[in-house]
């Protein structure tokens, strides 16, 4: 059993999707506490720049769980948000298939952060052919007291993981003899170097998941979500 565990990101970068991808769970650590970063928040290019395209938080605050917040978008953040997707990628070639995935997303009434970033994952997954078991973590019974590698070896316990996937950012976090004392194989997910045409003249990477689902096919995303190495430390 192969498990990945990751906080909810909004329309996260394609190593994000290949890490989901590439295990048998993927659980949705939503029982930790918010920090600012890409949880509410990704780049996009608009005029050959990269900027942020964020969701707002009602009452952000780190001393509460990622899954006691909400969102606040009413209809006229809508529309603008959607507008400025549409000026910034209305001539890239999948545009249309783009556009109505990150419309279905934003229509969503959900106020709960959480469960928009699932409904998100939803759409996403279906359309890339994902179908990988996602699981939140605030469902398990687990020791809520334990934290960091503990935390995250207690989910691999009760899911049976044989193999522990992570990004690659995290190879400082975790230890390989106490994955071993577990039974449980630490690897750490690296995304290969992926380029495609995003008509600039420079190449942005690591850009939302929403950029390379405006410039490329199905068939080629699903090529990408296969562009890994897998490492040990």
């Amino acid at each position: 059993m192969k498990i990945g565990i990751m906080q909810p990101y909004f329309i996260p970068y394609i190593g994000y999707w290949q890490l989901l991808n590439a295990v048998d769970k993927y659980v949705i650590y939503d029982d930790v506490n918010y920090k600012r970063g890409w949880i509410n928040r990704n780049r996009i290019l608009i005029n050959g720049e990269i900027k942020y395209f964020n969701i707002p938080i009602q009452n952000a605050s780190q001393n509460k769980c990622i899954n006691q917040l909400s969102i606040k978008l009413d209809n006229k953040m809508r529309k603008k948000m959607l507008r400025t997707i549409e000026l910034a990628y209305k001539k890239a070639p999948f545009f249309q298939e783009g556009y109505s995935i990150i419309e279905q997303i934003l229509l969503c009434d959900d106020k709960n952060l959480v469960s928009f970033l699932y409904y998100s994952f939803e759409i996403i997954c279906n359309y890339l052919e994902i179908h990988t078991k996602l699981i939140f973590s605030s469902s398990m019974e687990k020791d809520c007291n334990l934290r960091g590698q503990d935390k995250i070896l207690s989910i691999c316990n009760i899911l049976n993981a044989k193999e522990y996937y992570n990004a690659i950012g995290g190879v400082s976090l975790y230890s390989t003899k106490i994955f071993e004392a577990n039974h449980i194989e630490l690897k750490f997910l690296k995304t290969n170097e992926i380029r495609y045409q995003q008509q600039t003249d420079e190449f942005f990477e690591n850009l939302s998941i929403l950029d390379v689902l405006m410039y490329n096919s199905v068939e080629k995303i699903r090529l990408m979500l296969n562009e890994f190495t897998l490492v040990t430390k």
